[in-house]
């Protein structure tokens, strides 16, 4: 998977034949744990994204509920910035029936809402805002395709959590 994620990063159209060849495994090796290659796709974006929506719990353990939002949007820009590197290899996968999108967009929706409950509760973040709808934001946001589009989304990002904090409920 690691060989994989690395070469997709380097290379969005890296053939079966060079994954392989970084993972240190024959083709035929490949093929048996992987019935195509966008399974493999499929496979390492699961991966990220289960990396990714791990952190709340770990965030939530470090740092105050509205600095541990603020940095999971900063780690969802990161995700996009991935997902722009396997860019080629992810359309593949776009194109089948997969769920894989989908179930992405639903965990990451409840990353979000994990970290926006606990700054509600906190009274560091406005309540009555869905993680989905603040994925939908970063989505789009994340979604541009001019050159510099990361350094506007981080930006972006920042101007989108500080107005999650606008109107909390100060607790009293």
């Amino acid at each position: 998977m690691a060989a994989a994620r690395e070469a997709f990063l380097a290379d969005d159209d890296a053939h079966v034949e060079e994954i392989a060849r970084r993972a240190g495994v024959a083709v035929g090796t490949f093929y048996r744990h992987f019935e195509t290659r966008e399974a493999l796709v499929a496979e390492v974006y699961r991966q990220e994204v289960a990396e990714l929506c791990a952190t709340p719990a770990r965030l939530l353990a470090q740092h105050a509920p509205d600095e541990a939002l603020r940095t999971f949007l900063l780690l969802l820009v990161e995700h996009a910035a991935v997902g722009r590197g396997m860019g080629e290899a992810l359309d593949g996968i776009m194109a089948t029936d997969s769920p894989v999108f989908d179930d992405a967009r639903d965990e990451m929706a409840r990353a979000l809402d994990e970290l926006l409950a606990a700054g509600v509760a906190a009274g560091l973040v406005r309540n009555g805002v869905e993680g989905r709808i603040v994925l939908r934001a970063l989505g789009g946001i994340c979604g541009m395709r001019a050159k510099g589009w990361k350094d506007d989304a981080l930006h972006i990002a920042t101007i989108l959590y500080d107005g999650l904090r606008h109107d909390a409920a100060k607790p009293g």
